[in-house]
């Protein structure tokens, strides 16, 4: 089954709306708001600060946002564009796949302001085919091509309070 059309019904998510869409939580939700989301595409924004965790020694005297980081910010727009076309939230875990074509074309530093660009190409089943793209200042800092799927959320087991160490 290819992607369906996009629509043209395009909404804003803030950060609440965010959280009630994936599962990530501080200090790894990397996305303070949806700009536009359709049916096949989504548009989000992230500011990166000096005081992200991930920037603290990457690196002392000229802290770099690592390009890791960069795809996990493609990847959780696409878990929220995942979110448009799978069972209700909380039912659910989107797992990336695979991750294919990464470029890393610019810089990105604390005090930039991202744009994020995600569009669904394919779905197959449970597995979704997605490009991502990062842009500051209109230049694409990050591109990749990922697949994700969706698995059945389960809790983590409860400890062991009576196991002796």
């Amino acid at each position: 089954m290819n992607a369906p059309n996009d629509s043209t019904d395009a909404r804003h998510l803030g950060p609440d709306e965010i959280e009630a869409k994936i599962p990530h939580r501080s200090p790894m939700l990397l996305l303070d708001e949806v700009l536009e989301i359709t049916e096949n595409t989504l548009h989000a924004r992230k500011t990166f600060s000096a005081d992200e965790f991930f920037v603290q020694g990457h690196f002392p005297g000229y802290p770099l946002v690592p390009g890791v980081i960069q795809c996990e910010c493609c990847l959780q727009a696409g878990a929220i564009l995942l979110s448009e076309h799978t069972p209700d939230v909380g039912e659910f875990v989107p797992v990336v796949t695979r991750m294919d074509s990464v470029k890393f074309k610019n810089m990105v530093r604390p005090g930039d302001t991202v744009d994020i660009h995600v569009t669904l190409k394919e779905r197959l089943s449970n597995a979704f085919f997605m490009t991502g793209k990062m842009l500051l200042n209109g230049k694409v800092t990050t591109r990749l091509e990922f697949a994700c799927s969706i698995t059945p959320a389960q809790p983590s087991p409860a400890p062991d309070v009576d196991a002796k160490s």
